[in-house]
């Protein structure tokens, strides 16, 4: 599938070169975004069933651009808004990595009908007083992409920045946008899937060897229709482990991580299956 307005966008940008914008595209049809000094372009990494490993969404990452290299090196978006003059410069760059990383996913035939992940920064959250997500959610529209499929990925929070979730998520939802939230413990983890706004937690496989725990969370999120995904696998011990929990409560899960795949500017297309143990062994190899 195709988006005409996308098409007609990317024609526009290799028509002006880059020439008084902040965004510009290359001849391979990769898009990059020029903050300050840093320029910046997209990189994935899927995030795939634990049942079968079928690629059900992709996690998107802001990566330093690299003439003629796959942009591999990962760009601190953290420390670009630490050391950002303003709070509008924050906004900037935030919304410049959301739509570069918009067109280089939706350019790409795979990308119909996968679920992509954009964090958001804490800074942003701070900046914005009201209707968070209404400025995105225009540019997908003027761009014709499905908004449906975008998974704003919130950062994590303490117990006295709830409102995050009580004012900001509502503001994405109502701008159609589903909220993903970060979390570092298992309590939270399950806490949080019984919130309201919650469509998916994401939680480091390193707070997961309580398998009686996760077994928990597993089944709490089932029950409020939440997503997990499992996120940073990069040892294969570690992933056979969480496994036990897996196979013995039976629910789908999604999993993240260089045991994987590593984030690439293309789409992968097609499962692991039996080729997983040699991907892996790459993926581990690069990081």
């Amino acid at each position: 599938m195709t988006f005409p307005a996308l098409e007609k966008y990317i024609t526009h940008l290799y028509t002006t070169k880059g020439a008084n914008t902040n965004i510009w595209i290359d001849d391979t049809g990769q898009v990059q975004g020029r903050y300050f000094n840093a320029t910046l372009t997209s990189s994935f990494q899927s995030i795939r069933s634990s049942l079968d490993t079928q690629i059900v969404g992709y996690q998107a990452l802001a990566r330093s651009y690299t003439p003629n290299q796959e942009s591999e090196m990962g760009l601190s978006l953290w420390r670009l808004l630490d050391h950002s003059a303003s709070d509008d410069e924050s906004v900037e760059l935030d919304r410049l990595c959301r739509l570069v990383h918009a067109i280089n996913f939706y350019r790409q035939p795979q990308a119909f009908g996968q679920d992509l992940y954009l964090n958001v920064h804490s800074r942003l959250l701070a900046a914005i007083s009201s209707n968070h997500g209404v400025a995105f959610r225009a540019i997908l529209d003027r761009l014709e992409l499905p908004f449906q499929h975008i998974v704003l990925e919130l950062p994590q929070s303490s117990v006295n920045q709830r409102w995050i979730l009580n004012h900001v998520a509502d503001n994405y939802q109502q701008n159609g946008f589903r909220i993903a939230v970060n979390v570092n413990s298992i309590p939270q983890a399950v806490e949080l899937s019984r919130h309201r706004n919650v469509k998916t937690v994401k939680i480091e496989s390193s707070f997961c060897n309580d398998l009686d725990g996760l077994a928990r969370l597993i089944n709490v999120a089932h029950i409020n229709g939440v997503a997990i995904v499992l996120k940073k696998i990069d040892d294969e011990a570690q992933y056979r482990l969480i496994e036990q929990a897996l196979k013995a409560n039976g629910q789908e899960v999604y999993v993240q991580g260089f045991l994987f795949d590593k984030p690439q500017a293309t789409l992968f297309r097609t499962p692991l299956k039996g080729q997983r143990q040699v991907e892996c062994k790459k993926c581990r190899g690069a990081q």
